[in-house]
Formats: C-alpha cells, structure tokens, sequence
C-alpha cells in the first residue's frame, strides 16, 4: 500500500533535483543571514551549490519526459549511440554538426518528439523523445557549447508539427 498517488510519485521524482537544491538553497541562505565568520563563508558557497542544483533541476525537469517509447539510448566517451528494434546508430559529439527536435502532431497515443543528430558528413541520427535513458541526451547538450535548452523546451510543449534548432556547429572561417 503507498500514502501517495503515483501520479504525484512520478512528479516528486522528475523534479527532485530542483526541491533538492531549493532545500539546500533555502537553508543555507538562512544560515548565512544568521551567522559570521568562516560559517557564513561556507552558507555562501552552499548558496551557490543549491542554486546551482536549483537551476539544473527545473532545466532537466522541463524536458520530455521518458515514457516507454521504442529504443534505448547511450552516451559514453563523447558519442550518443541509440539502439532500436528497426535500426539506430552511433554519432560523435566531436563531429556534430547539427542538433534539431522535430515534433509531430500525432499526439500522446504515439512518439511526437524526435532528437536528429547530424554530423559533418551528413549522416543522420533520428531518436525518439520517449526511448529509454533519452534523459542522457540532455547531458550529452553540455558538451555542445552555446545549445539551445529553451528551444528543446518549446519543443517539448509543442502539438504542431515543427522543427527546433538546438544547436549548430560554427562555420569554418567565421569569428
């Protein structure tokens, strides 16, 4: 027997990072305003750990959320791989040279999210919103300097069918 929906379990978990850092946000400013000395120095510095935490937290919370959909994703030493049951791929994030989301307007019944990779060559990486662990791909956007994190947020609110720029690898010869 369980004191609370799973409705509100799944939500306390997607959001966990965030409630984390805001606990520890919230307590260590009140230790700062209330102490002196080398105290107040490590509160400050756990302002900025629980604010970070924070941050992280609502950022990561605001993506798609992982739903059972086909396929499994994995992102090891620079390279987002994705392993589906009618094919996937492997892409290096040193020869990335496009992240988009693509949406549908097919709805909840159906995936209506979609990572494409691109790389210099050409070739293309298509993963769906929902595969499992796509969580990583948030992580994988880290190591792409300038990502866009609002327009995988758009997208993820989106019923229409569109197409985001996340990311796009600078131009040879531009400044």
């Amino acid at each position: 027997m369980s004191l609370i929906r799973p409705e509100a379990a799944a939500a306390l978990k997607k959001w966990r990072e965030a409630i984390i850092g805001g606990i520890i946000l919230m307590f260590n400013i009140q230790l700062a305003a209330s102490s002196s000395g080398l105290l107040r120095g490590i509160a400050l510095a756990g302002v900025l750990i629980g604010a970070a935490l924070f941050i992280e937290g609502v950022r990561r919370a605001r993506f798609p959320d992982e739903s059972g959909g086909v396929g499994v994703v994995d992102v090891d030493e620079r390279q987002v791989s994705y392993f589906g049951p009618h094919g996937g791929g492997a892409i290096s994030l040193n020869e990335m040279a496009r992240v988009k989301v693509r949406t549908t307007a097919d709805g909840p019944n159906s995936s209506d999210f979609f990572w494409e990779f691109t790389d210099r060559e050409g070739q293309r990486l298509t993963i769906p919103g929902d595969a499992e662990n796509a969580s990583a791909l948030f992580d994988a956007l880290t190591a792409l300097p300038g990502a866009d994190y609002e327009a995988v947020i758009r997208a993820s609110g989106s019923t229409d069918a569109a197409e985001y720029l996340v990311w796009e690898a600078a131009q040879k010869g531009s400044h």
